[in-house]
């Protein structure tokens, strides 16, 4: 009786609980004379000093304006277990400045992103090693209508069986959602035969001619768009 008494005591407190949706990227960028260096440091930071909700994902970028860069994600976690995280130590630091920072560039980048499940044909963290990131850019005061138009592809992603995440990002930079494709049969999925294709299956859905609708949505309410490979690197990651 004590037991269910203590349950019913705490269910209220279990409805807020934050969920484990927000992830952290880093982007950073080795000295071209010291790859090797600086993986192997790397390798070591993370495997010593990021585990659990800080985890780390590496991944090499293989295309786009940061290739030859390596996009660490950290996480997933909560907004409140991140206000709550404190300063993560001299030895930390001091690793990190002293063991894997001396082989970086200047240039670099940090970002937070929160995994939008309603909008994604994948689970969080169902991952795939191969990955195409599309960021999209919607233009000031059309945030709505770009969800609108994700929501949409979703239905579509579903039918021809795409593993899609997608997240919004949050505090950094632009307002900017990314679409993960995630490659489960590897990159032969970007083969033009390898599923019907995105245009068919939308006109399917919505009928003829429907996806004119797209481009004329594109022409209106996106400021930018581009995207890139990334390859999942395990051996830089933690275990």
């Amino acid at each position: 009786m004590k037991r269910i008494l203590i349950f019913f005591i705490l269910l209220p407190f279990a409805g807020v609980a934050q969920n484990k949706n927000v992830v952290s990227a880093q982007r950073i960028f080795p000295k071209m004379d010291k790859v090797l260096e600086f993986e192997k440091a790397l390798a070591a930071h993370a495997q010593k000093y990021h585990t659990g909700d800080w985890k780390w994902r590496v991944f090499s970028i293989e295309s786009g304006p940061d290739a030859g860069g390596y996009h660490i994600t950290e996480g997933p976690t909560s907004w409140e277990a991140i206000d709550g995280r404190g300063d993560l130590g001299t030895e930390h630091n001091n690793d990190w400045n002293k063991s894997v920072s001396i082989y970086l560039t200047d240039r670099t980048s940090i970002s937070y992103s929160v995994f939008q499940e309603d909008m994604s044909s994948v689970k969080l963290t169902d991952y795939s090693d191969k990955i195409n990131i599309t960021h999209y850019y919607p233009k000031i005061g059309y945030n709505d209508k770009m969800k609108a138009m994700i929501m949409k592809f979703k239905k579509v992603w579903e039918a021809g069986s795409q593993s899609i995440a997608v997240y919004q990002a949050s505090s950094s930079g632009p307002a900017q959602y990314a679409v993960v494709t995630r490659y489960k049969q590897g990159l032969k999925e970007r083969d033009i035969n390898f599923r019907k294709p995105l245009k068919d299956r939308f006109e399917e859905i919505y009928g003829a001619d429907s996806y004119n609708e797209v481009d004329e949505y594109f022409k209106m309410y996106v400021d930018n768009v581009w995207s890139e490979l990334l390859f999942y690197q395990a051996k830089l990651s933690s275990k």
